[in-house]
């Protein structure tokens, strides 16, 4: 059983990825304007679960490459080229996510306008 203070911890360890992390903070302010998006075009139940899913999905990415980037600067605190490509190589895991999110994005979104500006 999940106790009170494992959801205290997480959400410490969240906080501390949105107060420390710009491109977290982005995220979150891309989830809201997609959420709000989502309502005022009346965007049917299947395709707001699956925006949310991607929103859940980059988050997840961007609070791993966080961690890891961390982790890395603990254990290495010299200039390292093997720790600069792995760092690279999980930049580039949230940038292929946050990609396959606007995708999905426009795949939802244009079809909604479309059907509001035929209006």
């Amino acid at each position: 059983m999940v106790s009170l203070m494992s959801f205290r911890n997480a959400w410490k360890g969240l906080k501390a990825v949105l107060s420390r992390e710009r491109n977290a903070r982005f995220h979150v302010l891309m989830a809201i304007f997609v959420t709000i998006s989502s309502v005022l075009l009346n965007v049917g139940l299947a395709q707001f679960a699956l925006l949310i899913g991607m929103i859940t999905l980059v988050f997840f990415a961007e609070v791993v490459n966080t961690a890891i980037e961390r982790t890395l600067d603990l254990i290495v605190t010299e200039n390292n080229q093997v720790v600069k490509l792995v760092k690279d190589m999980m930049a580039g895991a949230v940038m292929i996510t946050a990609a396959g999110a606007v995708l999905v994005g426009l795949c939802v979104f244009i079809p909604a306008i479309l059907t509001v500006l035929a209006r």
